[in-house]
Parts: structure tokens; C-alpha cells; sequence
């Protein structure tokens, strides 16, 4: 089973190195070339300079790209070159919508399409623990499964075509409300003047633990940043959500409220650090 990468961004980099320690990857593509010729340079495998290229030589495509428009103008690429009976895996964060026009892009070639949206950030994606959760033929996932077990410790099979998305909205609605209530919370109990790591570890080991406060919350109460999922990724998977949720009627309070957050700091310059950056506008932190 041949196996090619689509996008070497900051999560696409960790997944295509799993996929290839596991010996599946072949060959992988990226907009910026030089970026694609290191990687495969060290991997020892092929680079393509198009996804046309890419798409002719394996059986499973793999995707990790930015946007809806992104995902589309990949899959219309590949399918120009695609061998009947491939399977094309899409692992970004975009709309159930986008998810079944891809279907019926691929369904036209005789290729089988996946949404499986990942949710455990940079660390899970070079550490190979990322949460895997997939729309789509369910035979067409047994048999990638190889590929994806390299990439994921926890993968489940959602439902047809789209579910993988919509579960991915509601991951992100959960994580914009745990990062509100962390960054809140920590903002308090620095104004109570508590040992913020004392803080942390306590609150750690009891009912209000949780990945974000365990893995964000030193860094955040010493105003680092660095990104392990960027704001800027997060505020247009919230829009997304938005969209979706305003469809069915459903509420959106902290979809909201976070995206009016976020707005604030992309507009001073801070879009491309982590998410836990809000911690800036709960502590009143200047913008530097």
C-alpha cells in the first residue's frame, strides 16, 4: 500500500513522518516546494511538484491543508490523475458541506473520500497520538487503516460522508469553551495572588482537569505562546461552527464570544500564536 502527503504544514509535517517511519509514504507535495524537497530528502522518498503528480502514483491520498477552498482545489488536482479505486483522506478542518462535494468529485472517478479531521494539535501529530474521527465508506477505512493507525491512538468511525466534520465542529466548540474557562480561571486565581503552579498542579489531579489547562497552563501564566494550535486556524474553524450551528438553530454563545475575542487579538498581531493567547485579554497583558 502506497501512501502520499498533501499539505507539510505544522501538523501535515508530524503525520507525514508517521506515515513514513511506518513505511506507507511514498511521496508527498507542498506548495512551497523546498519544503517538500527537504522532507523527502530525509525520508528518502519521492517529491511531487503538483498534486496531479502525487495523485498517479499511490493508492491513498492524504490531505492536510488550510481552508474549504483549499481541500476543493486539491481534490479537483488529484482527480485529474487518480487510479480508480483510491482513497483520498481528508484530515483538515473544514465544512461537512465541503466534505460531500469532494464525495461527489472523487465518486465520478471511481475513488472513495474520507473526512477524518484530527483533533490533539502539533504534539499529537508528531507524537502519532492524534484523535481520528472519520466520515465516509466504512470499507474504504478498514482498508486505510494502516496508514491511519501511524497517524492516530484513538480512531472512530463516525458515520457517512461529513459526520468526521461535524464531530471535528463539535471538538472545537469544546475547546473554545475549556479555553474561556481556563484562561479565565487562571487570570483569577493570579489576581488572588495564588501560586499559579501550585494552581495547576492541584486542579490537575481533580474534577476539572483537562488536556488544556495540563498542557497550556504553565506556559500561558509565564505569557509564552508558542503555537501548538494557532488562534488564527482556530477563529475560522469557530466561523465554520458558526455557520453550521445557525443552520440547525442551534446556540452559539461561546462560539461567539470567542470569536469576538479572537477578533481582538488577530487585529493586534497576535493570530499566529497559540490559543491559549487569550489568556492575554483575561489578565489585561499588553500587546507588545
Amino acid at each position: 500500500m502506497k501512501a502520499g502527503m498533501i499539505g507539510l504544514g505544522a501538523m501535515g509535517l508530524g503525520m507525514a513522518k508517521n506515515v513514513a517511519h511506518a513505511g506507507l509514504l511514498t511521496a508527498v507535495y507542498n506548495r512551497t516546494r523546498s519544503k517538500a524537497e527537504k522532507l523527502a530528502a530525509d525520508l528518502k522518498i519521492s517529491y511531487c511538484v503538483s498534486p496531479q503528480q502525487l495523485a498517479e502514483q499511490v493508492d491513498i491520498v492524504l490531505i492536510c491543508v488550510s481552508a474549504d477552498d483549499d481541500v476543493l482545489q486539491m481534490v479537483n488536482a488529484i482527480s485529474e490523475t487518480i487510479k480508480p479505486g483510491s482513497i483520498v483522506i481528508d484530515m483538515s478542518t473544514v465544512s461537512s458541506a465541503t466534505a460531500i462535494k469532494a464525495t461527489a468529485i472523487l465518486q465520478e472517478k471511481q475513488v472513495c473520500f474520507l473526512d477524518a479531521p484530527v483533533s490533539g494539535g502539533v504534539e499529537g501529530a508528531n507524537n502519532g497520538t492524534l484523535a481520528m474521527m472519520v466520515g465516509g465508506d466504512k470499507k474504504a477505512l478498514e482498508k486505510a487503516r494502516p496508514v491511519l493507525a501511524s497517524l492516530s491512538s484513538r480512531m472512530i468511525h463516525m458515520g457517512s460522508t461529513g459526520s468526521g466534520q461535524s464531530t471535528k465542529a463539535v471538538n472545537q466548540i469544546m475547546v473554545a469553551g475549556i479555553n474561556q474557562a481556563v484562561t479565565e480561571a487562571l487570570a483569577f486565581g493570579q489576581a488572588q495572588n495564588l501560586d499559579l503552579a501550585k494552581v495547576i498542579d492541584v486542579i490537575a489531579g481533580g474534577a476539572a482537569s483537562n488536556w488544556f489547562l495540563q498542557h497550556r497552563g504553565a506556559s500561558m501564566t509565564h505569557n509564552t505562546f508558542s503555537p501548538g494550535f494557532k488562534l488564527a486556524l482556530h477563529h475560522k474553524d469557530l466561523k465554520i461552527c458558526q455557520a453550521m450551528a445557525k443552520q440547525q438553530e442551534s446556540p452559539t454563545d461561546i462560539i461567539d464570544k470567542t470569536l469576538t475575542d479572537y477578533k481582538t487579538l488577530i487585529e493586534q498581531g497576535f493570530g499566529d500564536e497559540d490559543i491559549s493567547a487569550l489568556y492575554r485579554l483575561k489578565r489585561n497583558l499588553p500587546f507588545k
